[in-house]
């Protein structure tokens, strides 16, 4: 049956665990073929097992997308593999948050590097191929964090901004053609906080996901969604958060 996902080559970064596992395996589930990407190689070999052994297709490469090459090896793997790219799903994000007194300064840019280069490193090497196709669909996940900035996450909800404003300039320059989606998940029960290196705020952090953090499915659900509207339907802005966070 025809589900507007069905046939759609989906590129995933971030796919070894939470919400890109989730997602991963629901568009799986609806007939897409997925290049998975994500720095740790078992966890990905893992996930495309179950995949295929569940009658899907996907391929997979460890990616880090804070190295540029790696994120258009990948958006390669796609072309090669499956002969196009229909949608990026720019998921790989990490949270070693921390006050700005702590001068972690290594930290700071670790997530420049995978939550904003990461995501820029993903439109220069998808643009320029779904131009071609004239078509293609870029959906960026965000946060709620960008939305609501808190003490120890200035850094990490800057990055969040930025992704924020550079999804927002992408759309505008997009054209008739293409479509582009930023998702803003709030609390989400993943292992973001094993990035965070202080122990406090990990555990935190951890706490808060367990009291009221969504299933990843919520999001993948989302993501789902706007990708599955008709061709001239752009589902620019999609914030999904637990009902009991403020």
């Amino acid at each position: 049956m025809e589900n507007g996902i069905a046939g759609k080559v989906i590129l995933l970064t971030g796919a070894s665990s939470g919400i890109g596992e989730a997602t991963a395996l629901l568009l799986a589930e609806r007939g897409a073929k997925l290049v998975l990407g994500a720095r740790r190689t078992a966890p990905l070999q893992a996930l495309q097992h179950r995949i295929v052994a569940a009658g899907g297709q996907a391929v997979y490469a460890a990616t880090d997308v804070g190295r540029r090459a790696e994120v258009a090896a990948l958006v390669q793997l796609a072309r090669s593999h499956y002969g196009r790219l229909d949608v990026v799903v720019s998921n790989a994000g990490i949270a070693p948050i921390s006050l700005l007194d702590e001068g972690q300064v290594d930290d700071w840019e670790a997530m420049i590097d995978v939550n904003l280069k990461g995501l820029l490193y993903a439109i220069a090497a998808a643009l320029p191929v779904f131009r071609q196709q004239q078509s293609g669909h870029f959906v960026n996940v965000l946060s709620t964090a960008g939305l609501s900035v808190v003490p120890t996450m200035a850094v990490y909800a800057a990055t969040k901004n930025a992704a924020r404003t550079l999804t927002e300039g992408l759309r505008q320059e997009a054209g008739p053609h293409l479509r582009v989606t930023g998702i803003s998940p709030g609390f989400v029960q993943t292992n973001l906080a094993g990035s965070m290196p202080d122990p406090a705020v990990r555990a935190q952090i951890t706490a808060r996901m367990g009291e009221i953090g969504l299933a990843p499915e919520a999001i993948a659900r989302a993501i789902a969604f706007a990708m599955a509207q008709p061709a001239d339907v752009d589902v620019n802005e999609l914030v999904v958060r637990p009902t009991a966070q403020s």
